[in-house]
């Protein structure tokens, strides 16, 4: 535990896609100014699209520094889901524009980083800058799902964006993997052996 100060520069980090069987993980890296609070944030898993969207621009002009970071499906095959997600969240800690003096992630695991880290649970409904994190983290993988439904339609993921729902899995079963497909899941994994 480190202690916080008043002024200090605190950067907020939360990842989405831990669970879908396609796609990277994605995460954000938010630091708010204290000039500007933003109302309304709140884990985005509890607002609906309309509001996240909102909410992004808001975040995005009025915060004083935001980052997006991810791994690959490749990665998250090789690294697995845990540590793949963790090097994700530092990707997007290195991609601020600003120094930092601590790091407030949601869970319960930090990843290594150079400055001081202290895990939130539940801190995407507790801390704003986590939250904001949140939205940012899923607007932009709900974006990369809409493109990939454009380019195969058949798999639905514009509806569950790569969990594994009944659709999926049996668009799964019916046309195979694709090359952004989590390899190292099990789902894909059963259909790729079945496939073999």
């Amino acid at each position: 535990m480190f202690r916080w100060q008043p002024g200090m520069r605190v950067v907020g980090v939360d990842e989405v896609g831990r669970g879908p069987l396609v796609g990277a993980v994605v995460t954000a890296a938010v630091v708010l100014d204290p000039a500007h609070p933003i109302p309304g944030l709140a884990d985005s898993k509890k607002i609906s699209e309309k509001k996240r969207l909102q909410l992004e621009v808001e975040i995005k002009s009025h915060a004083l520094a935001w980052s997006l970071g991810r791994a690959e499906p490749e990665e998250i095959d090789e690294l697995n889901i845990f540590h793949a997600t963790l090097l994700a969240m530092q990707r997007a800690v290195q991609a601020l524009p600003l120094d930092v003096h601590g790091v407030l992630v949601d869970g319960n695991r930090v990843p290594e980083l150079v400055c001081p880290a202290e895990a939130v649970v539940k801190g995407d409904g507790r801390v704003p800058a986590i939250s904001a994190a949140s939205i940012l983290a899923k607007v932009a993988r709900d974006r990369e799902m809409q493109q990939l439904h454009q380019q195969h339609p058949q798999y639905g993921f514009d509806r569950h964006k790569g969990y594994p729902t009944k659709v999926h899995l049996a668009a799964l079963e019916q046309h195979g993997a694709l090359a952004q497909h989590r390899r190292s899941f099990a789902p894909v994994a059963r259909i790729l052996g079945a496939h073999a």
